[in-house]
């Protein structure tokens, strides 16, 4: 089990962003959330399989990832064992 923040920088407010990270955690059966920062950015929490979980965060900045995405920083942090995704 993993669980990773990732900070996501560029335009990524109001293009559906945290909605096309909900379907990809969703559908990786992944917990966690993502969050509209006061600086623009989006934090995106994702917990669950270290598999799962690599391959959520290599599309955060993919070619499907709506807006433009300018980086992406990650940090791993001690498992919390949440449930379900959300977004806010």
């Amino acid at each position: 089990m993993r669980r990773v923040v990732a900070l996501v920088g560029g335009s990524v407010q109001g293009v559906g962003y945290r909605w096309f990270v909900r379907g990809r955690a969703t559908a990786a059966d992944l917990a966690g959330s993502a969050t509209n920062l006061p600086d623009g950015r989006v934090e995106v929490v994702l917990e669950g399989p270290d598999a799962a979980v690599a391959a959520v965060l290599a599309d955060l900045d993919g070619p499907r990832a709506p807006g433009a995405v300018t980086s992406v920083d990650v940090r791993d942090e001690p498992v919390q064992g949440v449930r379900g995704f959300t977004t806010t």
